[in-house]
């Protein structure tokens, strides 16, 4: 079996879509109502993946799962954290997959420069509050009705994790261009 995780390619875009669509449909994890166009999506993956580090796990040339960072607020003092996304196709969950994934995520984010990560998670999603709390994060409590789909309110929870502690001014963020395949080999 050859697996790997590695930096997207946007090639890998049809192969995202297909895990992704199924959250937006089927579940309240995504707050999507309809799914977004091949072409929306490889824009989407472009724009986030050229500051930020988005990756595939691929096993057998398939991908099974992918996870990225992506601003977590437009305003320059929030530069210096990030907002995480990971999603699994169902042969991938409970394997193992995503904490390889989010290992490497969250050290690549440390080596750029990152010092805060958020996760934003619908609160009746217990496996990925249980997740996050296993590598670290903290529970920063509920926000009620925040959105709503499939004719019901659902609420929200942020949780949140310091990757390193601040101390003075922060040195500028690496770029994800600095970082290649071979930096999430030593990780993984």
């Amino acid at each position: 079996m050859q697996e790997q995780i590695r930096f997207v390619e946007l090639k890998d875009s049809t192969g995202i879509l297909n895990i992704y669509t199924p959250y937006v449909l089927d579940t309240t994890i995504s707050f999507e109502y309809e799914p977004p166009t091949l072409a929306g999506f490889t824009e989407r993956i472009s724009n986030i993946s050229s500051k930020y580090p988005y990756l595939v796990y691929e096993r057998n040339g398939k991908i099974l799962g992918f996870a990225y960072g992506s601003p977590y607020q437009e305003r320059i003092a929030y530069l210096y954290d990030a907002d995480l996304s990971i999603y699994l196709a169902p042969e991938a969950q409970n394997s193992g997959v995503g904490k390889k994934l989010y290992s490497c995520l969250l050290d690549l984010l440390q080596k750029q420069g990152f010092y805060n990560v958020y996760a934003c998670i619908t609160a009746n999603n217990q496996r990925s509050i249980d997740f996050h709390a296993a590598f670290g994060f903290r529970n920063l409590g509920p926000h009620p009705k925040a959105g709503y789909k499939f004719d019901q309110w659902l609420d929200i929870i942020w949780m949140d994790k310091q990757l390193q502690q601040p101390d003075g001014s922060p040195r500028p963020l690496k770029p994800i261009s600095a970082f290649n395949n071979n930096d999430i080999l030593k990780l993984f």
